[in-house]
């Protein structure tokens, strides 16, 4: 484990001369009920979501911004991964970097431990907060015990539980007890609790700059087979007047694209009448998710309609399928090249009853 890490400090020392300027908000948070975890952020800086936000099924979050180093992302996985603490794992990092006084990162492992890093450096107000953290030297000493300090040379430590919320270049000090109150009050699954946050830091001020960009990542709390494995939701919003808004419309689609995941994982296990529960709830999210496109609707309900054949529910898949094409009749040229791949029984009375349903 010594060279390990070792080999990882070589290899963050050697990337952090980067300095590339992403101040931001962000929150890095653990739903206790379910174990999924999450990071969440918005900025005025293009594709927020390439650098700052990582995440790993049951093993943890990283946000890095303000002078943010990218490294920190994988390295702090692989140190996680490999066993270490969230602050283990930050502290290791922040020690050997040379340039960590304009950092400012949070950590998260995936049983809730974290630590977030304010530095010195950072331009101001800049700040954090956390579940059950520390807000100063007295609250420090009072609910937590060991070496750390809240305050040393090179910037400013939240430490406590579950979730941690940091903020750089803002309009106002606000901004980060703001995103840990709303997120602590807020109800829903921890996207739409990470979302609150976002909202609530927005709404006092936000980025004294303004706006351009967003992203969250939620992962699953349990360690998957590989890295990439176990996403719930993995959103960019990489350019746009209000990012917050188009981050919040393309949750509510990921929403619907899981039921039907979900619907399709039910049909490959036969359970025919949870993948219907399944394809209709997705379908009643996009309908009424504003700024969804017809062809995105139109898609749902056509696999909808699929499905109901191969169970042997004609009667019930037919107008769907009228519905459908009379959203866009390429999906009618499309569905005997279906049956042809095989996801659909390959009869040619079918397909003129179902091809057939066009106006």
């Amino acid at each position: 484990m010594k060279k390990f890490l070792c080999v990882l400090c070589v290899l963050c020392g050697s990337a952090l001369a980067q300095l590339r300027p992403v101040h931001t908000f962000s929150i890095v948070a653990r739903d206790p009920a379910t174990g999924q975890i999450g990071v969440a952020v918005q900025s005025h800086w293009f594709a927020v979501g390439q650098i700052v936000p990582w995440a790993e099924a049951g093993v943890g979050a990283v946000a890095t911004q303000s002078f943010v180093d990218p490294s920190y992302g994988p390295l702090g996985l692989g140190l996680m991964r490999a066993g270490k603490s969230a602050p283990e794992a930050l502290h290791a990092l922040l020690q050997a970097d040379a340039h960590r006084n304009v950092r400012q990162v949070a950590f998260l492992d995936a049983a809730g431990n974290l630590l977030s890093f304010t530095g010195a450096k950072d331009i101001q107000p800049a700040g954090c907060a956390s579940g059950g953290g520390a807000a100063n030297e007295e609250d420090y000493k009072r609910n937590f015990a060991g070496p750390q300090k809240v305050r040393d040379e090179w910037g400013y430590y939240c430490t406590g539980k579950d979730f941690a919320v940091q903020a750089n270049l803002m309009s106002n000090d606000r901004i980060w007890p703001a995103m840990a109150k709303a997120f602590q009050e807020s109800k829903g699954d921890l996207a739409e609790r990470m979302l609150a946050a976002l909202d609530a830091a927005q709404a006092v001020g936000g980025d004294i700059r303004g706006r351009q960009s967003a992203a969250l990542i939620v992962v699953e709390g349990k360690r998957q087979n590989a890295p990439w494995e176990g996403r719930i939701f993995d959103l960019r919003v990489d350019d746009a007047a209000e990012p917050l808004q188009e981050l919040r419309r393309l949750v509510a689609l990921q929403r619907a694209y899981n039921h039907m995941n979900a619907g399709d994982l039910a049909v490959e296990h036969k359970d025919n009448e949870a993948a219907l529960r399944e394809y209709a709830a997705a379908e009643e999210i996009a309908s009424h998710t504003e700024g969804v496109l017809p062809s995105r609707l139109a898609e749902m309900i056509y696999w909808h309609a699929v499905a109901l054949v191969n169970m042997q529910r004609l009667d019930q898949a037919l107008p769907l399928f009228r519905k459908v094409f009379a959203m866009d009749k390429n999906w009618a040229t499309l569905t005997p090249r279906v049956a042809a791949a095989g996801l659909l029984p390959d009869d040619p009375k079918l397909m003129e009853r179902i091809v057939g349903t066009q106006k």
